[in-house]
């Protein structure tokens, strides 16, 4: 489907999208079978989940596009990290020349049409963050163990890379969804179903929320005030979201610049129109692809930061920490046995 269609026809209301997705419903049908099948191999034992390297926290969802997980996977880093852990963070790298097998990224930014942008994104926001890239979460899992066999590795996405056994795993997922179907009359990328193969969903015990929006000077690498009056640019999977905490924040948008998820944001006439010296806001993912254009002198650039944090963040933190103790405890007794 066309850009934006799919959610059109997911989430739209009126005739026109009640008959597409009824038309889709056989469809999702036989996907949602084919995806239980695939499970079944599994659960059955016919094919084995590998391990090579514990422990491994997931971080995932059911749905495509966004739901938050690469800010939420950065939290449980930063939370790892202040439980004294060493933390890798695997990462698709999407789109990019690396999401094919499994890279270990080298240390100082990252070069976003190499790596991805969500990798570029998170070494920016954490430049001493260990990060192995590609869609090949067992690879993934070797490299850590080569590299760094002491390290909690947090999975950005993978709950369906089956090939891979988790320890932990927390999934994000909406308890109303408006559209509840899989692919291709709704936006699941597995049934609903799968919600009780999680240690975690979220919210439920815990909850997800966001913290206030800090902005930042991204030339400056200062903190700067919320822009009054800005124009948005970014390609991000839910902009909708974006848009909404920005006007909580009190910034008012003259004008949306709004591509794709991981569009690269290179085009020279994306800001045809936009006059000089006007404020430009846009997110941490979208800045490490922006960074590379050559007019970034004629606008002001701020970068808008999430802050999510998983509540009641005590007792979520002491969860978290007793499952990684069980863990290592599990692994110790497989050692010694």
């Amino acid at each position: 489907m066309p850009a934006g269609t799919e959610q059109r026809v997911w989430f739209g209301s009126g005739l026109v999208p009640s008959i597409q997705r009824a038309a889709l419903l056989p469809l999702s049908a036989l996907y949602s079978a084919g995806w239980l099948g695939y499970r079944a191999v599994y659960s059955l034992g016919l094919k084995r989940a590998e391990q090579p390297h514990h422990p491994i926290v997931c971080v995932g969802n059911l749905v495509v596009g966004g739901s938050g997980k690469s800010p939420v996977a950065l939290h449980l880093a930063d939370l790892l990290r202040g439980l004294g852990r060493r933390v890798v963070v695997s990462c698709s790298g999407y789109g990019s020349p690396r999401q094919e097998s499994a890279s270990w990224a080298p240390d100082g930014p990252l070069d976003p049409g190499e790596w991805g942008d969500e990798p570029a994104m998170l070494r920016w926001l954490r430049p001493d963050l260990e990060l192995v890239v590609g869609r090949d979460r067992v690879a993934a899992a070797r490299l850590c163990a080569l590299h760094a066999s002491d390290a909690v590795l947090v999975l950005d996405d993978g709950f369906q890379h089956l090939r891979l056994a988790k320890d932990v795993s927390i999934l994000l997922d909406d308890p109303s969804p408006p559209n509840r179907f899989c692919l291709p009359a709704g936006p699941y990328r597995e049934p609903r179903s799968s919600r009780r193969l999680a240690d975690l969903v979220l919210p439920g015990r815990f909850r997800v929320e966001q913290g206030p929006l800090s902005f930042l000077d991204p030339i400056a690498g200062a903190p700067t005030d919320a822009p009054e009056e800005a124009v948005l640019l970014c390609a991000l999977g839910r902009p909708d979201r974006f848009e909404r905490s920005l006007a909580e924040a009190g910034v008012r948008l003259s004008r949306l610049v709004v591509r794709t998820d991981h569009d690269p944001l290179l085009a020279g006439n994306l800001l045809e129109g936009v006059p000089p010296g006007a404020t430009v806001v846009t997110s941490a993912k979208d800045w490490v692809k922006i960074r590379r254009r050559s007019d970034l002198d004629r606008f002001r650039w701020v970068v808008a930061l999430l802050h999510p944090s998983i509540e009641p963040a005590d007792d979520f933190r002491r969860w978290l920490a007793d499952r990684i103790d069980e863990v290592e405890a599990e692994q110790d007794r497989h050692a010694t046995g």
